[in-house]
């Protein structure tokens, strides 16, 4: 077995090593509390009430519609993100001028200003889009800004003394420059647009893991499917991340 192969292979042992201790321990509490199902169910009747959920047809509707919510939110949040993160780190002016407001609308709970941005906005998908960007703009707007200023000044200058134009100096200094910084922000903002379209559900909607949510825990009583729900959610979170960091070591390369 080449080395190579065998560095690939030791982390997903030890993430499947960890997910096993950690199944282990939860039916361990279950066994020794001696807790009923609709409190905490075992993972094995989690993990039937997932599969009887996909089977049934139960969850794919809310999960197509929480994935759209996620990643037009993000691609709308992390577009204008990169914009704004690239002004803030060129332009002192802009970042006096919008710094105090990107910090205070980051303050403000994202739990908060949901119910407002429904009522304004409706129910529908535009609401979620909205949380889910806001949610999104601020760590990735961050991370361009320190990545773009931590691009080595010296390389900036020898760019200008061989004359590259503006655009030059963007795309073949700046942008691959910052790219280590600005993909951290991604992952992240990627997980938060998750979490972003799930409380907008819980603010008001007709369909999605949020809804579903509140569906299991309320109507239905359905405890094991709430934490089926759960799972899905956590599942599309380290997905996306996952995906994302895919993406990041195909273009930027591996570090450390």
């Amino acid at each position: 077995m080449t080395r190579r192969r065998l560095r690939d292979i030791v982390p997903l042992a030890a993430v499947v090593a960890v997910a096993a201790g950690f199944l282990l321990l939860w039916k361990v509490l279950v066994v020794v509390g001696g807790y009923p199902i609709f409190v905490l169910p075992p993972p094995e009747t989690v993990g039937a009430r997932l599969w009887t959920a996909w089977r049934d047809g139960v969850m794919e509707p809310h999960v197509i519609t929480t994935l759209s919510e996620v990643l037009i939110g993000f691609v709308i949040g992390s577009g204008l993100a990169l914009v704004a993160g690239y002004a803030l780190a060129r332009s002192r002016l802009t970042e006096r001028l919008l710094s105090p407001y990107l910090v205070a609308a980051q303050a403000t709970p994202i739990l908060a200003l949901a119910p407002l941005i429904a009522l304004w906005f409706g129910t529908g998908l535009l609401s979620k889009v909205i949380i889910c960007a806001l949610i999104v703009f601020f760590p990735v707007a961050v991370s361009t800004m320190v990545g773009v200023r931590s691009v080595d000044s010296q390389l900036l200058e020898v760019g200008r003394v061989f004359r590259a134009t503006p655009l030059q100096v963007l795309t073949r200094l700046e942008i691959p420059g910052a790219l280590p910084s600005i993909f951290g922000g991604i992952r992240v903002g990627a997980t938060l647009a998750v979490i972003g379209a799930i409380i907008g559900e819980w603010a008001g909607g007709e369909s999605g893991l949020g809804v579903l949510i509140n569906l299991a825990r309320g109507s239905l009583f359905d405890t094991p499917l709430l934490f089926a729900t759960l799972v899905t959610i956590a599942a599309i979170g380290v997905g996306l991340y996952w995906l994302i960091l895919v993406f990041e070591r195909r273009l930027v390369g591996e570090r450390g």
